[in-house]
């Protein structure tokens, strides 16, 4: 497998890391979730699956994420999808597919209504959790929550996954501006959601609402009964690959 690996820096002079393989396209790229990284199993899946096929395929980590450079706590929504427009352009500068997982959902999904058809030929999400920050989070937090936001400007909230996860006030705040769901998305290329009804952090209820903004007509769910948030078993990995082999050229 003939991987390239490499750093862009943005004009900040943050390091952003990527992983690319050469191949036919549209390349397919994986945008990755809130606080995972490009070495995951989705991520790496995909790249093995790209390979066995001869298939172009561009993995990254946004900054502040896995082997990149920069703060998480200065990240925001805006800021990681200009990371992954900045590396794309540099590194899958053609036609690409865009499989975002939860909050790479959402950033494919911005990257998708900046670029149009011409540029994205297809969208899979994973858990896709476009507006988090105004959809989801904000309903779980309590008075105490956000007695401490407003006083720290974070809350290290626990995790399943690990260590607790900072939660910023100005991820809040600028994810505000970058919200989707209340417009339609004009975008007319195929998309294909996979998503878990025993999803913790994604309520399956969330992808009807991505489904309903969305103005194109090749737009395809599919409901996973048992499946969890990550989709990373090996039958959720296997419809992954079957769900990228079927979309339309």
């Amino acid at each position: 497998m003939n991987e390239l690996r490499g750093t862009l820096v943005r004009p900040d002079g943050v390091p952003l890391a990527w992983a690319a393989l050469p191949g036919t396209g549209p390349a397919v790229v994986f945008l990755g979730g809130f606080r995972s990284d490009m070495e995951g199993t989705k991520a790496i899946h995909l790249r093995d699956a790209c390979a066995a096929r001869g298939r172009a395929f561009l993995r990254l980590d946004y900054s502040g994420h896995g082997a990149s450079g920069g703060d998480f706590e200065d990240g925001t929504i805006g800021a990681w999808a200009e990371d992954a427009a900045l590396v794309i352009g540099a590194c899958a500068p053609g036609p690409v597919v865009l499989v975002g997982s939860s909050m790479g959902g959402w950033i494919a999904l911005l990257l998708t209504r900046r670029w149009g058809e011409t540029r994205v030929r297809g969208l899979i999400g994973l858990a896709a959790a476009p507006d988090f920050t105004e959809a989801l989070i904000p309903a779980e937090l309590t008075e105490a929550d956000r007695a401490t936001l407003a006083r720290d400007g974070v809350l290290r909230r626990p995790s399943a996954y690990g260590e607790p996860i900072p939660i910023t006030a100005r991820l809040l705040e600028e994810g505000r501006d970058q919200l989707l769901l209340g417009a339609p998305i004009s975008f007319a290329g195929p998309v294909r959601l996979l998503q878990g009804m025993a999803d913790p952090d994604v309520p399956w209820q969330h992808a009807l609402r991505i489904v309903s903004a969305l103005a194109g007509a090749d737009v395809q769910l599919t409901l996973i009964k048992d499946g969890d948030h990550r989709l990373s078993r090996p039958e959720d990995l296997a419809l992954l690959t079957r769900t990228l082999d079927a979309l339309p050229d």
